[in-house]
């Protein structure tokens, strides 16, 4: 895996919704800032992450596929809650694939998309969905929404 470069931003309703969704679980057996270490199911396959300090958009990501029964046993037994409950929608914009989470549960409401790049300073272009930017606004880290959920903001 190595460095992810990741900006992330706001979004409003667009033509995203037409494409298909995955069902995502996540939570966090780690959540200090030096490192996170996450469990996830995507549909019926389990993932372990480990991810390190942000600096700027970048950070170190190594990510292996678990066992889904596993995953799902971390998740109910290990892991801090409340647990990250989402569908993410995949759009391919301007050469690049958007991941656009729209959030449940204490997170409901809130929908972000997410873009890898290859540097920090790659210029893309945004699709007209894309609002406000809010990559270095910690408030929006996946981590920081179980201790802090977006219905209490």
């Amino acid at each position: 895996m190595g460095t992810e470069i990741e900006r992330k931003f706001l979004v409003k309703e667009g033509p995203w919704r037409e494409a298909a969704a995955d069902t995502y679980r996540q939570g966090y057996l780690s959540t200090v800032k030096e490192r996170t270490v996450r469990v996830r199911t995507i549909n019926d396959k389990g993932y372990l992450t480990v991810k390190g300090i942000s600096v700027g958009a970048s950070r170190l990501e190594f990510e292996y596929e678990i066992p889904v029964a596993d995953a799902r046993e971390l998740l109910d037994k290990l892991c801090e809650k409340p647990l990250i409950e989402k569908q993410r929608y995949k759009l391919d914009h301007g050469g690049l694939t958007w991941e656009i989470d729209v959030f449940f549960g204490d997170n409901e409401g809130l929908i972000v998309a997410e873009v890898e790049l290859q540097s920090e300073d790659q210029v893309f272009e945004r699709p007209d969905w894309v609002v406000d930017e809010v990559t270095s606004d910690p408030r929006y880290y996946n981590a920081n929404l179980i201790n802090n959920p977006y219905s209490k903001w």
